[in-house]
Order: structure tokens, then sequence, then C-alpha cells
């Protein structure tokens, strides 16, 4: 063990779009690759979701997998319905206390529940 903090080295911000319909939990279907961990390994601090336009009721949900193997559930963001206005802001989730540390060849992906567009971004670092 070493006598001194490991911090993440080289900040990484990662961004895709996501619209395709998926409604599965099981890691199958349409998954968005976002973020791959480092040759030393990674942290994933944060991560934001930004509707493009209205929603209606439905899930933003993060799979994770080791390099080539089967996408597995990590986390699920609920989507509320809104219609975007003047006065209205878009749907917007943020979850900035994910401290998820990644071995090597980690990799983050997202999918919609609803066939919406989303722009999400991830945050973090390399080791």
């Amino acid at each position: 063990m070493s006598d001194s903090a490991n911090f993440a080295s080289i900040p990484r911000s990662e961004s895709a779009t996501i619209s395709a319909a998926n409604t599965n939990r099981d890691g199958t279907g349409t998954i968005t690759s976002l973020f791959t961990s480092g040759a030393s390994g990674s942290r994933v601090e944060r991560i934001e979701i930004h509707a493009n336009g209205t929603t209606i009721a439905g899930l933003v949900r993060a799979f994770k997998k080791n390099g080539a193997g089967a996408w597995k559930l990590w986390r699920e963001y609920a989507v509320s319905a809104i219609t975007p206005s003047a006065s209205t802001p878009a749907f917007y989730a943020l979850d900035d206390e994910v401290g998820e540390i990644l071995a090597a060849g980690w990799q983050v992906g997202f999918s919609t529940h609803n066939a919406e567009g989303f722009e999400v971004f991830v945050s973090g670092g390399d080791f």
C-alpha cells in the first residue's frame, strides 16, 4: 500500500449523443460506448445528462463492461416528462458524486429507454 494518495493525473471529458430506444436492462440492445479507461485505469467523477428537447417519463441507463465482455447495468437516471419552453428548461440530470475507479480497459456506455435525444457527458481522469 502506498504512503501517499494516488490521484487521476490526466483529466478526461467525453461526450456523446444517445437517441436509440433500448428498454433492455440486461446489457443487450443499442448501447453507446462513451468512456474507456486508460492504460493505468481511470476514475469517473461526474455524469451529466441533457435532453435535446421534449421528454416523456423514462430512463437513461449507464452500463459498464470489461473490454470485449458483456455490458452490465450500472446506474439508472429517471427522466421526467418535460416540454421545454422560454420559462421551462429541458430535462437535466447531474451525478457529481460518482467516484468510480475503473481498471484498464473498462468501458462506460449509455442507452435511453425512449427514442429521445440526450447529450451525455462523463468527466474524470486517467491514472
